[in-house]
């Protein structure tokens, strides 16, 4: 169970969702073992939070579990989405702990947001990957532009712009893409000077924060590790701009690579991120 959360779901403002999937990792897998790493570090944090007031024990989290992954990633997203939907009708926050970034499309499909603001070193903005529309290097564009005609998901175009923090890499494809106008990219070295946009104001949000945002120097347990990153507290203080505005959230790409900075990270933004939108 995540440390401060609780099973009783009836009461949940939040939802803590395991996604272990790890199916299409291109470099260092490992992913699967990310949530429960995160739930390992996260043991050590005060339940108190100074800046907001507030107690993490007292803002009704509940931990659902894990939602166990197979190879099948149609299927699976189908079924995380199906979980993920189940909280949202009851008016509780999905928090997922993936696991690859594929899983984002699940919970974009079930919170079914106006805008996808993402935390990450990558595009993620082809239209396939060796051969694979559902590869985690695919996930922004799924958001925007739906699935393949000959996909096993029918879901269309599911966000009206994403937004795109920390990126430092990209295939000509993505970047072309990154282009027009429902795309904003926000390179590493201005994302301390960026600011919620005016026109989030009464729209639905959903942030994704890809552990590799960070520079590997801080975060090295990942799968695909890109120099010249963001720093801890950056990702720190885009996760409180923006989680007032969000009915959905997850932190995804951990692996078992290392010592657990990655693994805290992440449970430090997931914390975050719900100190920030109870305090909204």
């Amino acid at each position: 169970m995540f440390p401060g959360a609780s099973r009783d779901r009836d009461a949940a403002d939040y939802a803590v969702v395991v996604a272990p999937l790890d199916v299409s990792t291109t470099f260092q897998p490992g992913a699967r073992f990310g949530p429960d790493r995160v739930r390992q570090f996260a043991a050590s944090f005060e339940d108190y939070d100074r800046q907001t007031d507030q107690h993490f024990s007292d803002l009704a989290v509940h931990d659902h579990g894990d939602v166990r992954a197979w190879d099948d990633a149609g299927e699976y997203l189908a079924y995380l989405a199906g979980t993920l939907d189940d909280y949202t009708q009851e008016g509780t926050v999905p928090l997922t702990v993936g696991g690859e970034h594929t899983v984002t499309a699940a919970g974009v499909r079930a919170v079914d947001p106006d805008v996808l603001v993402v935390l990450d070193a990558h595009l993620d903005l082809r239209e396939e990957y060796d051969g694979n529309p559902l590869s985690h290097a695919c996930v922004v564009r799924r958001a925007l532009d739906g699935f393949p005609a000959d996909s096993t998901l029918d879901w269309g175009p599911a966000v009206e712009e994403t937004v795109i923090l920390g990126a430092r890499t990209g295939s000509e494809e993505e970047y072309e893409r990154a282009e027009a106008e429902d795309v904003t990219v926000v390179p590493p070295e201005d994302v301390a000077a960026w600011s919620v946009p005016d026109r989030f104001a009464g729209r639905s949000v959903y942030l994704s924060v890809d552990v590799d945002a960070a520079d590997p120097g801080f975060a090295p347990g990942t799968g695909t590790m890109e120099p010249f990153g963001l720093h801890p507290r950056e990702m720190r203080d885009v996760v409180r701009w923006v989680a007032p505005h969000c009915d959905g959230f997850d932190v995804v790409e951990v692996n078992d690579r290392d010592d657990g900075q990655s693994a805290t990270l992440a449970g430090k933004l997931l914390r975050e991120f719900v100190f920030a939108h109870a305090d909204a």
